[in-house]
């Protein structure tokens, strides 16, 4: 019997992934631990639960680092879920003229129905799907969270799609690059910078409505998932202002760490992407991408997947042409282009007239014309509060995010207080408001307003960091020796080069305030409510009291506002921008 050595799995195992060093002491352990905490707290998501059953819930601040990891496992499924709708949907709409007719109209719809509106139509749905199990408002839940993030990134990386520089287009058709290498190769890594930005503006969308997320109601029961949310609106049920306290303390902790652990190795590693003939001296830094660089282990098992393609690449079949088959259907499809797009122009016609012929009985059955005509006059006040909030967000923070984007540095230690602001729910401001207007007699119409833009107006800054930052440092040091003054250098290079950024930040911001004002034109505190005019208002009412057509007329004519000013502003300035104000064109 040949002599086999008790080694050779650790000696096989050490080739592969070579000899650990000093760095690896850290980097395994922090990944490790990692891996365990989400492991258990994603096995707590799917214990046994039956409707009606309550699940334990206390103020306790002991409680919070648990509860924290529960919201923190929501918020990075809803994240996951968030990347791989904006890849497939953005990308499908910035490609297929036919599809985008369709898609961005919907994109613009879903961006301005309330997660209320989403919370009481699926719930009742993952309950069914998930019987017996926490997996049901677990899944609710989360996607809550990420009808608040998706939206946000598909606007962000479809447009980046539609900018992509022509020359860098053009090399890529010249290099002949499949569909497939084009999009990773090129369109990706051009989109990151953009990208990175908005999914941290995401995730903190995600923490400003999870209160919403995690306090569900469905067929007259409350659900009050643990996490932070719920303890946060236990809190406000209870009054307890230190509850409170400890609770953002726990956001800014949470916050802090994730912007550490993820998304500021992320924005370092993005830098890599950049648009730009001349490297700049001042880059992002993370600790732990440097750790992760150093550490052999992990460089090893970075470099894994390209050594399996390459060893498998001879054995893989190689791509053909199409076929002859193929080849007279790609004709026929473009001999036909005219006939196709009627039909396509038709059959949405259709599907739309119908759609309305039935939500026009569903809700009149119910509602009198005088009071749907009364919904589109809330409508314009809310329109109104929306315009205004969203020209004094641009005023404020287009100025800071030049100055904070053209600072690497700087950039890095506004992030995670720009997050954690970004992050900051509306409902935890709410005694102060409440106390303020009732103290000093103040008119709740205008001093309501500024909660709707508390979370949003940060779309704004982190899009025009992003513009910012990705600004070609060839072109800064041009204008520098051309001797441009200040206002020539704004009006000729950092204007145009953000405008593109600013419209996404802003077109996301005006979304998401009308959204907001679902939350913000209704505010209770204990016993005392204070509501302003307003289509939010109407909307959280008629929620609370169950009433189906009512909370569809709000929505509906929500939505129709949202696409009137996406159509006869939003796009006609992105449409500016593709036209005149792309770099590289």
């Amino acid at each position: 019997m040949p002599h086999v050595r008790l080694d050779a799995p650790v000696r096989a195992a050490r080739a592969v992934l070579g000899a650990p060093n000093r760095w690896d002491l850290v980097a395994i352990p922090l990944v490790l631990g990692l891996l365990f905490v989400l492991s258990w707290g994603t096995r707590q998501m799917a214990a046994p639960y039956h409707l009606g059953e309550a699940l334990p819930l206390s103020l306790d601040p002991v409680h919070l680092p648990y509860y924290a990891l529960r919201t923190t496992l929501r918020m990075a499924a809803a994240m996951a879920l968030s990347l791989l709708f904006t890849f497939t949907y953005a990308t499908l709409a910035a490609k297929n003229r036919r599809a985008e007719a369709l898609l961005i109209p919907v994109l613009d719809v879903l961006q301005s129905v309330p997660i209320l509106g989403f919370l009481s139509i699926t719930v009742v749905g993952f309950i069914n799907l998930f019987q017996g199990s926490l997996l049901g408002p677990e899944a609710a839940a989360i996607f809550a969270i990420f009808t608040s993030q998706a939206w946000n990134m598909a606007f962000s990386f479809y447009h980046s799609l539609k900018m992509v520089p022509k020359d860098l287009s053009q090399a890529a058709h010249l290099f002949r690059l499949s569909p497939w290498r084009r999009f990773w190769k090129l369109e990706v890594p051009f989109a990151l910078p953009s990208l990175v930005w908005n999914a941290m503006m995401s995730a903190s969308g995600g923490w400003f409505f999870v209160v919403a997320s995690e306090a569900i109601s469905v067929s007259g029961h409350q659900i009050l998932l643990p996490g932070v949310g719920s303890y946060i609106a236990l809190a406000i049920e209870h009054k307890d202002l230190h509850a409170i306290g400890y609770a953002i303390a726990t956001m800014f902790v949470v916050i802090f760490l994730y912007d550490q652990l993820l998304f500021r190795p992320l924005v370092a590693w993005s830098e890599r992407f950049r648009f730009e003939a001349l490297a700049t001296d001042s880059v992002s830094e993370s600790w732990v991408l440097t750790l992760l660089r150093r550490a052999e282990v992990f460089r090893r098992l970075a470099r894994l997947p390209v050594r399996i393609g390459a060893s498998l690449a001879p054995v893989l079949p190689r791509r053909r042409g199409p076929t002859r088959p193929l080849v007279l259907l790609r004709d026929l499809i473009r001999r036909e282009e005219r006939l196709l797009s009627r039909l396509w122009r038709y059959g949405l016609i259709v599907l739309v007239s119908a759609m309305s012929i039935g939500f026009a009985r569903y809700v009149t059955a119910a509602v009198s014309y005088r009071e749907i005509g009364e919904v589109f006059l809330y409508g314009a006040a809310t329109a109104l509060r929306v315009v205004v909030l969203v020209a004094l967000a641009s005023v404020v923070w287009v100025p800071v995010g030049v100055w904070v984007g053209e600072r690497p540095r700087m950039a890095q230690a506004v992030q995670p207080l720009a997050q954690f602001l970004a992050a900051f729910p509306a409902n935890l401001l709410f005694p102060l408001v409440v106390m303020g207007i009732v103290q000093y007699h103040l008119n709740v119409n205008i001093w309501l307003s500024p909660l709707m833009i508390l979370g949003t107006q940060w779309y704004i800054l982190f899009n025009v960091i992003a513009g910012a930052s990705t600004i070609p440092g060839d072109l800064r040091e041009i204008a520098r020796n051309l001797g441009l003054s200040r206002w020539q250098r704004w009006r000729r290079l950092i204007l145009p080069a953000i405008f593109p950024a600013y419209v996404t930040g802003g077109l996301t911001a005006f979304g998401g305030a009308w959204n907001a004002s679902v939350v913000a034109e209704v505010v209770n505190w204990g016993n005392t409510q204070l509501t302003a005019t307003g289509l939010g208002a109407y909307i959280a009412q008629q929620t609370a009291a169950g009433d189906h057509p009512r909370v569809a007329l709000g929505i509906v004519v929500m939505s129709l506002y949202v696409l009137a000013f996406n159509r006869f502003l939003w796009q006609r300035l992105y449409r500016y921008a593709e036209e005149r104000i792309t770099l590289g064109a």
